[in-house]
């Protein structure tokens, strides 16, 4: 069932049912301590060189799995997070998917804590400050091929090219095969019908199995951006994956939105999500809106006009997800005989 989230410190989540609807207007001076290669326990791994003292921001909380060629997945609350859609989607996996929480990005060196505040709560009357959080679980699908990484949080504020190399540390460390940073924006779009998932790469490899695109953004970006030019730069092939959500109904949560982008996701990957499984949140959220507007005859007519533009646009064929998968393990096997 889908709970939607509800915000803890400006970045971490607690689940709860929402029952309101908006309508928008029109440390320690420490390097890495392993044992047979593989992160300890409450241990910072890997130096950052920018660091004055030498110490990582990767704080590992659990030792780290044996991983089947892993795919790290990134999704951040801020600009590229309309609707909580992307954070929403990668947080309802990992409750779905029973996910390990193996480590998080200590947020001292990239927020500010006067515009992203913590939080304090009060348990067993003892007062615990809840920070801004960018968490890392693993998933391990049953009888899958690959396993997932999961980084989900809040955006970083400051220093986007120290933190970007932390988490392609995170990808090194984890064997990853791949970056998928997954995002949602806002279209002239109506929310009766599907929400369009569109994808990008550089990497011409991963563009035919994906069946993506290749990226012609130019203009600002945000922590997205840089991890994909982070990423490109060390040799990790990146995926962008966007869906589109209805620009007048943008406040979260979007369980539709989060759906369009697992199944996305699934398609491409091949790896389970249960995106049919969001099938009645997302007609209540539909329905949620169809009751909201029903007394704006200017809305209305609004949504018709954006009805017929989608209805006359032309669809655009995807491969079945069996041809995309088959073509995203040749690319791995490729990836593993060159490197």
């Amino acid at each position: 069932m889908w709970r939607s989230p509800t915000r803890e410190a400006g970045g971490r989540r607690r689940w709860s049912r929402s029952s309101t609807l908006a309508l928008s207007a029109l440390a320690s001076n420490t390097s890495a301590t392993t044992t047979a290669g593989i992160p300890v326990l409450g241990v910072r791994s890997g130096c950052n060189p920018r660091h004055a003292w030498g110490v990582s921001y990767l704080v590992w909380e659990a030792t780290l799995p044996d991983l089947r060629s892993p795919i790290l997945v990134t999704a951040y609350q801020g600009w590229f997070d309309v609707g909580g859609a992307a954070t929403g989607a990668l947080e309802w996996l990992s409750e779905r998917s029973d996910s390990i929480r193996v480590a998080h990005i200590d947020p001292e060196e990239f927020f500010n804590f006067a515009e992203q505040r913590p939080t304090i709560r009060l348990r067993d009357e003892r007062r615990d400050i809840v920070w801004p959080s960018n968490d890392v679980h693993v998933l391990r699908p049953p009888d899958a091929r690959h396993d997932l990484v999961l980084v989900v949080g809040a955006e970083p504020q400051l220093r986007w090219r120290s933190y970007a190399e932390v988490v392609v540390d995170l990808a090194k460390r984890s064997g990853a095969a791949a970056l998928v940073t997954v995002g949602a924006h806002i279209a002239d779009i109506p929310h009766t019908r599907p929400f369009g998932v569109t994808g990008s790469t550089t990497d011409s490899g991963l563009a035919k199995a994906w069946g993506l695109d290749r990226p012609s953004y130019e203009g600002p970006t945000g922590i997205v951006g840089v991890l994909h030019e982070r990423f490109e730069r060390f040799g990790i092939p990146a995926v962008s994956l966007r869906v589109a959500v209805p620009h007048y109904v943008s406040g979260a949560p979007n369980p539709k939105g989060a759906r369009a982008l697992l199944e996305r996701f699934e398609r491409v990957t091949g790896l389970p999500t249960g995106w049919s499984e969001l099938d009645e949140a997302a007609a209540e959220w539909e329905q949620r809106v169809n009751d909201a507007m029903d007394s704006d005859d200017d809305v209305v007519a609004y949504v018709k006009r954006l009805e017929a533009r989608a209805d006359a646009r032309a669809k655009r064929s995807v491969p079945s997800p069996d041809d995309l998968g088959a073509e995203f393990e040749r690319f791995l096997r490729q990836q593993d005989t060159s490197g």
